[in-house]
């Protein structure tokens, strides 16, 4: 219950944070992740937010409608679309950032040195466990 209580005060901070830049925790993922590896795909997209296609498809939608995104053919695969952050996209990324950092510093301000590598490997170990590594 402890890892599910400290995520989930991790969101609502963040939540409330992104909301108002007018994105939710999702979408600033999906900003990030575009913004560090323009044109993906949809599908690498998903795996590397840890949604579903699905859950991606929908997400990229509302983002395409709000003008963060733009999808365009690939140009050797044209049944492939790729994924780019527009400006109004990379703008609210930017603004973002700034909402969220404050929010990670504060976080991890409580941990010395010592305790973050300590605890980031703890969180490594925790994940190895369930994915059987």
């Amino acid at each position: 219950m402890l890892v599910k209580r400290a995520e989930q005060a991790m969101v609502r901070a963040k939540s409330a944070a992104l909301k108002s830049v007018g994105l939710t925790p999702s979408q600033y993922v999906a900003l990030f992740e575009l913004d560090q590896q323009p044109g993906i795909t949809a599908a690498t997209l998903a795996r590397a937010c840890l949604v579903t296609p699905q859950a991606m498809m929908i997400l990229l939608n509302t983002m395409e409608q709000q003008g963060l995104i733009t999808r365009s053919s690939h140009p050797r695969h044209p049944n492939v679309l790729e994924l780019h952050v527009t400006d109004v996209g990379r703008e609210a990324l930017h603004t973002a950032h700034g909402r969220v950092d404050p929010i990670e510093r504060r976080v991890f301000g409580v941990f010395s040195p010592k305790d973050q590598i300590a605890f980031r490997e703890f969180l490594s170990r925790f994940i190895e466990a369930f994915e059987g590594k």
